[in-house]
């Protein structure tokens, strides 16, 4: 969501190129959330409940966010006419990878599970390092050896998941290009059977043919509630000139639990 928050302009605790936004931001925003018109909605860099409401509002959505003490929270939106129920498990702090010197401290994973019926199906959301976008395994960049053990942290995380027997779908902004072929999607693949929901595909986000770093990543029983062909990009660029709303574009799937 781009810094998405209610502090004023040049805030301590802000980067100066954060963006400030005005209420006709927000409400373009919420008119957006509103043609989604997803049950489940995952997010990024969200700075507290007070401004996903004003994206989310409480008559139509419950809200859930990380309590992590830094700007940039992952979150979650449920539809409150989707028949849902929610869980909320501990946090994946540990995804936080302790680092030396003087950095922005990393995000937690938010670990809900959703029940519907006799169905259930956790979630684990996501916003990981950025800047190691299809390096090598062996790269020594920085970037790089964060994201890898943040991967080995979500690697350990999918295990438990497959011991347990719970279908799981992992999603939000991974920074990484995922595609099959990518060693970080290979390691992966060699723990469980996965479903990248994106693979095959390129975004339209930005420019026609970039492949997707936002990514929905499904397990166990959850692969076969994937409707085919249900992968979807929203589009922002025809928003009216002036506004700031977000620098990625909302990418959904359908699922149909049984």
């Amino acid at each position: 969501m781009d810094w998405l928050t209610l502090r004023p302009a040049h805030d301590h605790a802000l980067p100066p190129n954060a963006p400030t936004r005005t209420a006709a931001d927000f409400a373009a925003l919420r008119h957006y959330a509103q043609r989604l018109h997803s049950d489940v909605l995952a997010f990024e860099e969200v700075d507290s409940l007070e401004a996903a409401r004003l994206v989310f509002p409480q008559e139509d959505y419950d809200l859930y966010i990380t309590s992590d003490p830094i700007i940039q929270k992952v979150g979650l939106a449920v539809r409150r006419s989707s028949g849902l129920t929610v869980t909320v498990n501990p946090e994946v702090t540990a995804l936080n990878i302790p680092q030396r010197g003087h950095h922005h401290a990393l995000r937690g994973g938010m670990d809900i599970t959703l029940h519907k019926g006799a169905a259930s199906l956790r979630l684990l959301v996501v916003h990981l390092k950025t800047g190691c976008w299809a390096q090598p395994l062996e790269a020594k960049k920085r970037a790089c050896s964060l994201l890898y053990q943040q991967f080995h942290v979500i690697e350990n995380w999918m295990m438990d998941r497959l011991d347990d027997g719970t279908p799981f779908a992992i999603l939000g902004d991974f920074n990484r290009r995922l595609t099959p072929s990518d060693p970080i999607m290979r390691l992966l693949q060699s723990d469980a059977d996965l479903t990248l929901t994106t693979a095959g595909f390129t975004s339209p986000c930005r420019r026609s043919g970039d492949l997707f770093i936002d990514h929905i990543l499904l397990g166990n029983q959850a692969r076969g509630w994937f409707v085919p062909g249900s992968l979807r990009v929203m589009l922002l660029r025809n928003a009216p000139k002036g506004l700031t709303l977000s620098d990625h574009c909302p990418v959904s799937i359908q699922m149909q639990l049984p």
